[in-house]
């Protein structure tokens, strides 16, 4: 019999060690967890936040309904802050910003639509139904773990004392420190990390009214889109071109990394479309996005609000706030997208007022995507050119276009062929298929880099060459649309990318000279503007 006794209480002991190991390690893990990419190493794990003593000290006396509950609240709150450090780490490697839960939630579909292209549908799946189990599995043991801490009768004088020494414990740490210099830091920074993240939920609702307040002021002064036929008086008769250049940015240009690429290409492109006859001037531009959601920074533009998250941009798209694509419609020139990322159905095109939209399915490509690159920006400009400038009896065109050859996974690299060789795309085929898939280029961050910048001399390349072939008398309004993720441009980068004008006619140059621009593709004064200031710059400029 009392070897029997015996075994068992060494099995319960066991288990019970067993349960308070899962218990402590889950929880050290998930609270020491770092918010930041660039913080995580083991070091940052060689920390005791107080909460776990001072949570199992409460699981140690607390047992029956009690204890059911707290292990059920326990089991949440772990969840949600893993959920929260997870996404923190996603977005600042992304975009160099915490995780908004109350903005950032619909970014899960658009991360799927990423994933899913870059490593197909399968294997996309397969990877987050492993995550999504793994985390199930994590968090049912830690709720069993609670609850097999939980004494089986009113806790004995063993277990008060041990709690009530943790506690005690917490205590003189929580006011005095370690008093072992050195040793591992004591933090308890769990619930201002909630709370933080509570107040940025607010901070952004209450945003978002005064984003509606604006947008209801506009709607209450113009009861319809109005129609100006002396706007852009300075460009009559000509095609107007905006192109967005993917992740486009200052690092690209200004970086040491990226600079001996860059510097010459531009040198280059400055050459070339000076050889045709074209003038031109740049200047820094604040985006209102970084390392992604391209889309932000295509509405800031247009509409001349800062459109920096995806409520603001949804609200942008239920209001009666004229685009510049409608002024140009009401001034006489016919509004055209070319979006060849765009894959799906795009009710948003609706607030722009395009008059006419192509988009991947119509843009008449036959080759092979790019991985999740659906053509090269060469085709891009020359369908583009064949679809809608070589029309006869056209009207001039305010064209919006989207080059998207340098976005990642920045593999394969693409690179220019004779333009009268481009047809339907299909010769683009083994360009295609050439180089290493994401998954191996992104194992090498250097070489992510490497071919990143590679990208952008493509774009740089294609752009200007078409300008020089096909420019005629348009004026070309050149932007990339936001920096790329932290991984290519650093932590703490600026957010600035390229806005250059190019045109003929130096007369419209001097113009943007004159308002503070610097001649050249590549812009030389230090000084940035936000994006949304040039909806009323170009208004000004251009009439």
């Amino acid at each position: 019999m009392t070897r029997i006794a015996l075994s068992r209480i060494a099995s319960v002991f066991a288990s019970r060690t067993v349960a308070a190991l899962v218990f402590v390690g889950v929880t050290l893990g998930v609270l020491a967890l770092p918010d930041h990419p660039d913080a995580l190493s083991p070091g940052a794990f060689l920390r005791l936040p107080l909460e776990v003593p001072a949570v199992l000290a409460v699981l140690l006396v607390v047992r029956g309904r009690l204890n059911r509950l707290l292990a059920a609240g326990l089991t949440l709150l772990i969840g949600i802050m893993l959920f929260l450090k997870l996404a923190d780490i996603g977005t600042q490697a992304a975009f160099q910003r915490p995780f908004n839960p109350y903005l950032d939630i619909k970014m899960l579909t658009d991360g799927w639509n990423i994933a899913s292209g870059s490593l197909g549908i399968t294997v996309a799946f397969l990877v987050l139904l492993a995550a999504a189990l793994l985390l199930a599995l994590v968090l049912a043991l830690y709720f069993k773990a609670i609850r097999r801490l939980a004494p089986s009768s009113r806790p004995g004088p063993g277990r008060t004392v041990l709690a009530a020494g943790l506690i005690f414990g917490c205590g003189l740490l929580m006011t005095f420190g370690s008093p072992f210099p050195g040793t591992m830091p004591v933090t308890a920074n769990a619930g201002r990390y909630l709370a933080d993240r509570i107040a940025l939920a607010i901070a952004s609702a209450r945003d978002l009214q005064v984003f509606e307040q604006q947008l209801a002021a506009d709607e209450k002064s113009a009861t319809q889109f109005p129609r100006h036929d002396d706007l852009f008086s300075a460009v009559t008769g000509r095609d107007v071109i905006l192109v967005f250049i993917e992740s486009y940015g200052r690092s690209a240009v200004e970086d040491p990394r990226y600079a001996p690429v860059t510097g010459p290409r531009l040198a280059t492109m400055e050459n070339e479309l000076g050889a045709a006859g074209f003038h031109t001037a740049s200047r820094w531009i604040t985006s209102p996005t970084v390392g992604g959601l391209s889309w932000l920074a295509h509405g800031t533009f247009l509409s001349g609000l800062q459109v920096d998250s995806q409520a603001r941009y949804d609200r942008l798209m239920a209001s009666r706030r004229p685009s510049l694509n409608r002024l140009f419609a009401g001034a006489g020139w016919e509004t055209v997208a070319v979006m060849p990322a765009i894959t799906m159905d795009w009710p948003e095109a609706a607030y722009y007022g395009y008059d006419r939209i192509f988009a991947a399915n119509n843009l008449g490509y036959r080759g092979k995507p790019f991985n999740w690159i659906t053509m090269p920006d060469q085709y891009t400009l020359s369908a583009f050119q064949r679809l809608v400038r070589d029309r006869q009896g056209r009207k001039p065109v305010m064209a919006e276009i989207a080059l998207i050859s340098s976005h990642a996974p920045w593999t394969p690299v693409a690179s220019m062929i004779d333009w009268d060789s481009v047809g339907d795309g299909t010769v683009f085929d083994a360009q295609a298929t050439s180089g290493d898939p994401p998954a191996v280029v992104w194992s090498d961050p250097e070489r992510v880099r490497r071919q990143y910048i590679q990208t952008i001399e493509y774009s740089l390349q294609a752009l200007s060459s078409y300008i020089a072939r096909y420019g005629d008398d348009a004026v070309f309004l050149v932007i990339g649309d936001h920096q790329p993720a932290a991984i290519v441009t650093g932590p703490d980068a600026s957010r600035a990318v390229p806005f250059s004008v190019i045109s003929r006619d130096m007369t419209l140059v001097n113009r943007f000279l004159a308002d503070g621009f610097d001649a050249g593709m590549a812009p030389k004064s230090a000084s940035e503007q936000p994006m949304s200031s040039l909806y009323d710059r170009l208004i000004h400029l251009l009439r």
